[in-house]
């Protein structure tokens, strides 16, 4: 056997651990192998829900280095004429807009809706060779985004995984937005200092054997992804479970395992190579005095195990006007585990972007709730506050 043969299989085994490890799901698989001979549990509320089906007004923001940003947005005149703040979606890591489905579905009509999809993601431009790749160019896309497709009215932005690291780049590259034009933050199941990516978030043995493998299989990644294409097709089963393992909590819906999985086979694996470097270097401490300009909301799956939870309640207790949840019986795709509770504590969050008040520390840790398929509400509901059905969810106090 070769050894390019042999680097190639090891960076294909590494690889779909790199990607489960950082992105929530796994990329080391294509989605039909298991799609096609796998049947879903009979009582998953989710399985006819259409999935990827949710689309807007479609429009292109081309980056000062030239890459096409797909940007969607769902109009709401009357929101905007109520002075309803606009509300920009950034996602995470190997997924892409669609992974905002449930709150795209639920808060349509009740504000503007812009949702986009990071380089190299979905339906945007690949990432260009000449570019250095870091945080701060995303949240420098974020910032052209926002100038070209909400150029006036107030914003609140919200970001999941590494949409928060997004997030908070541009707190950084551009504070003067913060307080004047973005007026509310959620940063959803994310981090503002670096992650431990040297076991890529295997236990023991396989930890420190995928430690010692990464940084030679990732350069291998980056510079022949053809490499490992076959293999990541062969590892679909394989991919199947690390992905329910890792990016959801235990008993979840084999539906929207199956839906992120769909959305994170269609990231190239050199876009997984050259972003995975990028978490273990993250320190977004000089966002923290910007952030404290606004009300933000901070959610943690206390099942994550791509962004520690800990990595939540370090970021809420750097904060000053700010409501945190942690949501007991979720993982890292919380905003899918828990969209109900995810969606209701956005809605809370505009509304005390509109309402003001002094700041406020808040935390709630919520537990278990009966897994259902909610009513869908009426098009046009009102972005409003927290209804009193969250009480009863969980412990909430005033910290």
């Amino acid at each position: 056997m070769s050894r390019l043969v042999a680097a190639g299989r090891t960076a294909g085994i590494v690889g779909a651990w790199v990607g489960v490890a950082t992105a929530g799901a796994a990329v080391g698989f294509a989605a039909e192998r298991y799609v096609m001979g796998r049947s879903l549990k009979q009582d998953d509320p989710y399985a006819d829900e259409p999935f990827g089906s949710l689309r807007g007004a479609a429009r292109t923001v081309v980056t000062d280095d030239g890459v096409a940003l797909h940007v969607e947005v769902d109009d709401a005149a009357e929101a905007l004429d109520r002075g309803a703040p606009t509300l920009v979606f950034c996602h995470g890591f190997a997924l892409t807009m669609d992974a905002w489905h449930f709150q795209r579905r639920d808060l349509r009509g009740s504000a503007r809706l812009v949702f986009w999809d990071q380089r190299g993601h979905g339906r945007s431009g690949p990432l260009p060779d000449d570019t250095e790749l870091s945080f701060r160019r995303l949240g420098t896309d974020l910032g052209q985004l926002i100038d070209e497709v909400v150029p006036q009215g107030p914003i609140v932005l919200i970001g999941h995984s590494m949409g928060g690291m997004t997030l908070q780049a541009l707190a950084e590259e551009r504070p003067e937005l913060f307080g004047r034009r973005i007026v509310g933050a959620a940063l959803i199941a994310t981090s503002g200092q670096k992650l431990d990516v040297s076991g890529l978030g295997l236990p023991g043995y396989l930890g420190r054997l995928a430690g010692r493998a990464a940084p030679a299989a990732v350069s291998i990644l980056a510079r022949k992804p053809e490499l490992v294409e076959r293999g990541r097709k062969m590892g679909s089963d394989l991919a199947y479970v690390l992905t329910r393992r890792y990016a959801f909590a235990e008993g979840g819906s084999p539906k929207l395992v199956e839906f992120t999985a769909i959305m994170n086979a269609a990231v190239p694996i050199d876009v997984v190579a050259r972003f995975f470097p990028l978490f273990g270097e993250l320190d977004a401490a000089e966002a923290v005095p910007v952030l404290a300009k606004i009300p933000v909301l901070v959610i943690g799956g206390e099942r994550d195990q791509m962004t520690p939870v800990q990595h939540s309640r370090d970021l809420a207790d750097t904060l000053v006007d700010v409501e945190y949840i942690e949501a007991t019986d979720a993982g890292h795709m919380v905003l899918l585990e828990r969209h109900e509770m995810v969606t209701e504590a956005l809605r809370t969050l505009v509304e005390r972007t509109r309402r003001g008040g002094r700041p406020r520390r808040l935390s709630s840790r919520i537990a278990s709730v009966r897994r259902r398929r909610p009513d869908r509400p009426a098009a046009g509901r009102e972005v409003s506050g927290a209804d009193e059905s969250r009480k009863g969810q969980g412990e909430r106090r005033k910290r």
